[in-house]
Protein backbone atom coordinates (compact mmCIF):
# COMPACT_ATOMS: atom_id res chain seq x y z
CA UNK A 1 0.00 0.00 0.00
CA UNK A 2 2.86 2.39 0.65
CA UNK A 3 4.44 4.30 -2.20
CA UNK A 4 7.84 3.08 -3.31
CA UNK A 5 10.75 5.47 -3.76
CA UNK A 6 10.40 5.16 -7.52
CA UNK A 7 6.70 6.08 -7.36
CA UNK A 8 7.49 9.07 -5.16
CA UNK A 9 10.20 10.34 -7.50
CA UNK A 10 7.86 9.99 -10.47
CA UNK A 11 5.11 11.98 -8.71
CA UNK A 12 7.58 14.64 -7.54
CA UNK A 13 8.99 15.07 -11.06
CA UNK A 14 5.51 15.40 -12.53
CA UNK A 15 4.04 17.89 -10.02
CA UNK A 16 7.03 19.88 -8.73
CA UNK A 17 6.80 23.66 -9.00
CA UNK A 18 10.54 24.22 -9.43
CA UNK A 19 13.61 22.03 -9.84
CA UNK A 20 14.39 21.37 -6.16
CA UNK A 21 10.75 21.17 -5.02
CA UNK A 22 9.92 18.04 -3.03
CA UNK A 23 7.29 19.19 -0.55
CA UNK A 24 5.08 21.90 -2.02
CA UNK A 25 1.34 21.64 -1.58
CA UNK A 26 0.97 20.40 -5.17
CA UNK A 27 3.36 17.50 -4.60
CA UNK A 28 1.74 16.63 -1.27
CA UNK A 29 -1.75 16.59 -2.84
CA UNK A 30 -0.51 14.41 -5.71
CA UNK A 31 1.08 11.90 -3.32
CA UNK A 32 -1.99 11.81 -1.11
CA UNK A 33 -4.19 11.26 -4.16
CA UNK A 34 -2.10 8.28 -5.24
CA UNK A 35 -2.14 6.80 -1.72
CA UNK A 36 -5.92 7.37 -1.46
CA UNK A 37 -6.58 5.58 -4.74
CA UNK A 38 -4.41 2.60 -3.72
CA UNK A 39 -6.05 2.37 -0.31
CA UNK A 40 -9.52 2.65 -1.86
CA UNK A 41 -8.75 -0.33 -4.07
CA UNK A 42 -7.51 -2.25 -1.02
CA UNK A 43 -10.71 -1.50 0.87
CA UNK A 44 -12.88 -2.73 -2.00
CA UNK A 45 -11.56 -6.25 -1.42
CA UNK A 46 -11.08 -5.96 2.37
CA UNK A 47 -14.35 -4.46 3.55
CA UNK A 48 -13.76 -5.15 7.26
CA UNK A 49 -10.38 -3.40 7.46
CA UNK A 50 -11.59 -0.55 9.66
CA UNK A 51 -8.12 0.63 10.68
CA UNK A 52 -7.21 1.27 7.06
CA UNK A 53 -10.57 2.95 6.49
CA UNK A 54 -9.78 5.37 9.31
CA UNK A 55 -6.39 6.09 7.75
CA UNK A 56 -8.10 6.71 4.42
CA UNK A 57 -10.44 9.24 6.00
CA UNK A 58 -7.50 11.02 7.63
CA UNK A 59 -5.69 11.23 4.28
CA UNK A 60 -8.82 12.58 2.58
CA UNK A 61 -9.09 15.26 5.27
CA UNK A 62 -5.44 16.24 4.87
CA UNK A 63 -5.83 16.48 1.09
CA UNK A 64 -8.96 18.60 1.55
CA UNK A 65 -7.07 21.05 3.80
CA UNK A 66 -4.17 21.29 1.33
CA UNK A 67 -6.57 21.89 -1.56
CA UNK A 68 -8.29 24.60 0.49
CA UNK A 69 -4.92 26.29 0.98
CA UNK A 70 -4.16 26.15 -2.74
CA UNK A 71 -7.65 27.41 -3.60
CA UNK A 72 -7.37 30.37 -1.25
CA UNK A 73 -3.96 31.43 -2.58
CA UNK A 74 -4.34 30.73 -6.31
CA UNK A 75 -7.81 29.68 -7.58
CA UNK A 76 -6.66 29.30 -11.19
CA UNK A 77 -3.82 26.96 -10.18
CA UNK A 78 -6.27 25.01 -7.98
CA UNK A 79 -8.56 24.34 -10.95
CA UNK A 80 -5.59 23.20 -13.08
CA UNK A 81 -4.36 20.86 -10.33
CA UNK A 82 -7.67 19.12 -9.71
CA UNK A 83 -8.08 18.68 -13.46
CA UNK A 84 -4.62 17.11 -13.75
CA UNK A 85 -5.31 14.79 -10.81
CA UNK A 86 -8.80 13.90 -11.97
CA UNK A 87 -10.51 14.64 -8.66
CA UNK A 88 -13.71 16.54 -7.81
CA UNK A 89 -15.27 15.50 -11.04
Amino acid sequence: MALTQQDKHQIINEYQVHETDTGSADVQVAMLTERISRLSNHLKSNKKDHASRRGLLKMIGQRKRLLGYISANNPHHYRELITRLGIRG
